[in-house]
């Protein structure tokens, strides 16, 4: 499998990378090239939303979100924004229609709580913009709109505690 990723820091600095992984028959990846060059990697999902990665023998906590703009992923207390392009999905999403017809749900990406509603009900929001910011692992995690729409209804108050795949707001 190969993977186009771009990571831009918080800064705004982008770098890209061109990821391939190799699996075995038991699905655990055998073989990781970056950019070309061979890497020594282990990686394991050790609850929802966290991977735990020994890269050249080095060891990384890695915190992951996902959001209507992408993916945030958290190391040693440091946020990115990553972009992952797989060809194969990427087809399959435009043949699937991701549309912004009808009502859409805001989903926890990862177990966490509530810190703060930034766009309660019957707030207008354009796509793209933060509606929900949930704390995982210490770290907050901004959800935003998936569409631009009105925000029908908030299903999670401050200071409540939510589980991975629990809808926190719907757009119209």
């Amino acid at each position: 499998m190969t993977f186009e990723i771009t990571v831009t820091s918080a800064a705004g600095a982008a770098e890209n990378f061109r990821v391939e992984l190799t699996r075995g028959k038991d699905g655990n990846v055998t073989e990781c090239r970056v950019n070309g060059e061979a890497l020594a990697l282990d990686a394991a999902l050790t609850q929802p939303g966290v991977l735990s990665l020994l890269i050249e023998g080095r060891s990384y906590r890695v915190g992951r979100a996902h959001s209507a703009e992408g993916m945030q992923i958290g190391i040693s207390g440091e946020t990115f924004e990553v972009d992952v392009r797989d060809p194969r999905s990427l087809r399959a999403r435009k043949r699937a229609g991701a549309g912004t017809e009808g009502p859409k749900k805001i989903t926890a990406p990862m177990p966490g709580k509530v810190v703060r509603v930034l766009a309660p009900e019957g707030t207008r929001v354009e796509a793209g913009q933060g509606v929900i910011v949930i704390e995982a692992m210490k770290m907050q995690n901004e959800l935003k709109s998936p569409k631009a729409g009105v925000v029908k209804k908030i299903n999670s108050a401050e200071g409540a505690t939510v589980n991975a795949g629990d809808a926190l707001a719907v757009i119209e």
